[in-house]
C-alpha cells in the first residue's frame, strides 16, 4: 500500500464484488440478458444473479438450486432500500463514493496484479471504470446509508441480551478463541532540522537530475524513492481519485498540467515532487519521487536508552505502567487510555491474535513469552502503519482460555448479537410495509419455483 494515501484501505472480503450490474470481474463472456424483476424504478436483471453466483463459485463457495432465489431476494431487498432512499432524500456525498470506489479497485487490482491489469483485463482505463459504476456504487451505498436509517436508535437493555443468551440452543453457543489486551509504551526518534535538511538536500539533487535529463524520472524514483508501493512501479501511484491522497499532495497534482513536473513541496511522510501523467476530472495519475526524514542510528540509540531508564522505573515501583505510558508514550492512539491498544474490528481492547497480528506481526512473538502482569523488556519496534521505526515496551494485560462463550466473559459479543436480532426484526417489519405500499415485479420463472422469506410474489402479481 502506498505510503501518502490518505486513511487505509478498508478490509474487504475477497469475494465482495466491485460491479454489481451487467458484469463481472472474474469474467468477460456475454450473456443473453433480460430484467427479471422491477422494485419501483429499481429493475434487475438476469444478468446480475449470474454474475454473484459467479462470483461466489470463484471464491469456493457452495451453489445449490436455491442459490438463484436466494440471491435475487437480497438484491430486491437492495433495490427496495434503494428505492426508498430516493423518495427519502438519502443522500450520499459524491466525496464518499469515489473513495469506496477506489477503495473497491485498489482491492480488485491486488487480486488481479496492479491497477496496469486490471484495465488491460477489462479493456478500459480505470477513469472509464469509474465512470461507468459510479451510480452503481452510489446506489449500494445508499442502500445502506437506508438500512442504517432504519435501525437508528434501535438499541437492548441488559435484560434483553440476558433473555437472548438464555434462548439460545446450547449448540447455537459460540466457541470464543483466546483473546488478549496489551499496552504499550513507544517512542520513536526525534526528528531534527539536521535531519530535515538533508532530506532536503537529497530531494533537490533527485529533482535536478530528473529536470536536467541526467535520469528518467520512472528510474529517479526506482533508484531514490522510499515509498515502497511506487519505487518499483517507476513512482507511479495508478490512477487515484480526489479525495485518496493528503491535501498537500493533491494540490500539486491538481495544480500541474499533463507532463509538467513540480516544486519540491512537504507532506507528513517527507518530501516530495510528481509529474502529471494524465487527468480527467477528478481522477487523476502521477508519478512522484518521496525523500522521507530520516534520523540516524544514534538518534534510536538514544530512545533506546530512555526507554531502558523508565522500564527500570516501572520495574521498581517509581511509576506504574500506565503512568508512564500517559506521561512519556508517542504512541497518540495509545496513550490516554494507558497504553491499551484498540481494536479497531471491535471497538474494544480484546484481540484475537490473528487479527493483531495483520495490523502488527510482532505482536505474537512477544505475548507468546510473558505472563498476565508482565511486560516486555524494551525491543525494536517497527511500526508498518505510519512505515516508521522506534522502540518499546509491551504489556500483556489479559488472556482469556478458549471457551464456549458465556455472559460474564463475553457479554459485549452477545449484547452485539442481541442488538443485531432485534435490529433484523426492524427491518423485516419495515420490509413487509414497504412491499405492501410499492410495486414489485417478478418474472413468472421466479415467482412460480422460489420461496421467499418476505411476501414478494403476492404484490407482484405474477
Amino acid at each position: 500500500m502506498n505510503r501518502i494515501q490518505l486513511r487505509n484501505i478498508k478490509s474487504i472480503a475477497l469475494f465482495v464484488m466491485l460491479f454489481w450490474s451487467g458484469t463481472s470481474v472474474f469474467g468477460q463472456h456475454k450473456m443473453v440478458d433480460k430484467i427479471v424483476a422491477k422494485v419501483g424504478d429499481e429493475y434487475i436483471l438476469y444478468s446480475d444473479i449470474q454474475n454473484q453466483k459467479l462470483n461466489l463459485l470463484q471464491n469456493g463457495m457452495e451453489v445449490t438450486d436455491e442459490t438463484d432465489c436466494e440471491i435475487l431476494e437480497g438484491l430486491l431487498y437492495e433495490k427496495l432500500l434503494a428505492h426508498q432512499a430516493v423518495i427519502d432524500s438519502v443522500e450520499v456525498g459524491d466525496e464518499i463514493v469515489n473513495q469506496e470506489m477506489e477503495s473497491r479497485l485498489n482491492v480488485i487490482a491486488q487480486q488481479i496484479g496492479s491497477l496496469e491489469k486490471l484495465e488491460e483485463f477489462y479493456g478500459k482505463s480505470v477513469a472509464q471504470i469509474k465512470a461507468e459504476f459510479f451510480e452503481v456504487i452510489k446506489k449500494r451505498m445508499q442502500a445502506e446509508r437506508m438500512k442504517e436509517t432504519i435501525t437508528q436508535g434501535v438499541d437492548v437493555t441488559p435484560r434483553e441480551v440476558k433473555e437472548f443468551f438464555n434462548r439460545l440452543p446450547q449448540d447455537s453457543i459460540p466457541y470464543i478463541n483466546s483473546k488478549i489486551t496489551v499496552a504499550q509504551i513507544v517512542l520513536y526518534p526525534q526528528v531534527t532540522e539536521k535531519d530535515k535538511a538533508k532530506a532536503m538536500k537529497a530531494i533537490k539533487e533527485s529533482r535536478e537530475r530528473v529536470v536536467n535529463g541526467d535520469i528518467s524520472f520512472k528510474m529517479e524514483a526506482f533508484n531514490t524513492s522510499c515509498d515502497p508501493g511506487s519505487k518499483v512501479q517507476g513512482g507511479s501511484l495508478g490512477w487515484q481519485t480526489k479525495g485518496t491522497m493528503v491535501p498537500e499532495f493533491e494540490a500539486k497534482a491538481f495544480s500541474l498540467e499533463e507532463g509538467e513536473i513540480s516544486e519540491i513541496f512537504e507532506t507528513q511522510y517527507g518530501y516530495h515532487y510528481l509529474q502529471l501523467i494524465d487527468r480527467k476530472g477528478d481522477n487523476y495519475h502521477v508519478r512522484h519521487v518521496l525523500v522521507c526524514v530520516e534520523t540516524d542510528n544514534n538518534a534510536l540509540v538514544r530512545q533506546k536508552k530512555r526507554l531502558d531508564s523508565i522500564y527500570t522505573a516501572i520495574k521498581s515501583g517509581t511509576i506504574t505502567f500506565e503512568e508512564a505510558a500517559e506521561k512519556f508514550s508517542m504512541d497518540e492512539q495509545s496513550k490516554g487510555s494507558g497504553g491499551k491498544i484498540m481494536n479497531p474490528y471491535t471497538g474494544d481492547f480484546k484481540w484475537d491474535l490473528q487479527n493483531i497480528n495483520d495490523i502488527d506481526p510482532q505482536m505474537s512473538p512477544i505475548v507468546d513469552r510473558l505472563n498476565v502482569g508482565s511486560y516486555s523488556p524494551p525491543t525494536l519496534y517497527d511500526n508498518m502503519y505510519e512505515q516508521k521505526k522506534g522502540v518499546r515496551i509491551v504489556k500483556l494485560l489479559g488472556k482469556t482460555k478458549p471457551h464456549i462463550a458465556s455472559l460474564n466473559e463475553d457479554y459485549q459479543l452477545i449484547q452485539m448479537a442481541a442488538l443485531n436480532e432485534k435490529k433484523q426484526k426492524v427491518i423485516d417489519a419495515w420490509i413487509k410495509r414497504k412491499i405492501n405500499g410499492n410495486y414489485v415485479w417478478l418474472d413468472e420463472s421466479y415467482a412460480k419455483r422460489c420461496t421467499f422469506k418476505y411476501n414478494w410474489v403476492k404484490v407482484g402479481g405474477s
